[in-house]
């Protein structure tokens, strides 16, 4: 099968990494997130990967506990550090190689992260995780994923949720809610779907990067996402 993809950018949540846990990272996720990915850069799919923090800490919430919003973002930031290499070990525990680059400096954590470096890096076979998001305040992992997958030249972004697409609204509260084969960038904005937040939708709009909402905790899913089947809700121009 001729896979319609050369090369991804993979957005993953931090709370996904709690699978049954109610807080940290639960080894069997994260093994089986790794497994996934390990099956994609097998095929020859060059892999970048963003992961949030929310897991450990997730700096708007922080605010609302007396923190400050920029030291708080930091934090947030520091949390998908910790994602980034769990991830990063468990795929080098499968003999996948990969690396972690922040947006702010923090060697020999991880590298610092330059468009140059990523691709370098991906053209080799490596996964390379981006950590920090953007690296700076007041911007969600979402728009991280977003400015990353358009400097990195992605074919498509990736949004690996709990939830097998986009719905009219919350599955996992409204019984009634119905899904989306299809959607446009302009209809999530009108639509007010809570998918990515405005910043990073713009970006995917006005870049025209196509993005993917699935269910990542499905095992295989990944596969057969970028295999070209019809799994998830695919949003274009």
């Amino acid at each position: 099968m001729i896979n319609p993809y050369r090369r991804i950018l993979l957005k993953l949540s931090g709370e996904s990494l709690t699978g049954e846990q109610s807080y940290g990272i639960d080894d069997a996720r994260l093994s089986q997130y790794a497994t996934q990915i390990g099956d994609v850069v097998r095929r020859g799919i060059q892999v970048a990967i963003v992961i949030g923090g929310g897991n450990i800490f997730r700096g708007l919430s922080g605010t609302g506990r007396g923190f400050d919003r920029v030291k708080g973002d930091q934090m947030g930031m520091l949390a998908t550090v910790i994602n980034s290499l769990a991830l990063q070990s468990a795929l080098e525990n499968i003999g996948i190689k990969a690396c972690v680059l922040t947006a702010v400096r923090m060697e020999p954590v991880g590298e610092f992260y330059t468009r140059e470096r990523a691709l370098e890096r991906l053209n080799t076979g490596e996964v390379v995780i981006c950590a920090c998001g953007t690296g700076n305040p007041y911007f969600t992992t979402d728009t991280g994923a977003a400015l990353r997958g358009v400097e990195l030249e992605v074919d498509v972004m990736l949004k690996g949720t709990r939830v097998d697409g986009i719905y009219t609204a919350d599955p996992e509260k409204d019984p009634t809610a119905t899904k989306f084969a299809t959607l446009t960038f302009d209809e999530i904005y009108h639509r007010q779907l809570k998918v990515l937040d405005l910043t990073a939708t713009a970006m995917c709009r006005e870049n025209r990067l196509p993005l993917v909402v699935f269910d990542m905790d499905t095992a295989g899913n990944l596969l057969r996402v970028i295999s070209g089947e019809d799994t998830g809700t695919k949003v274009t121009n």
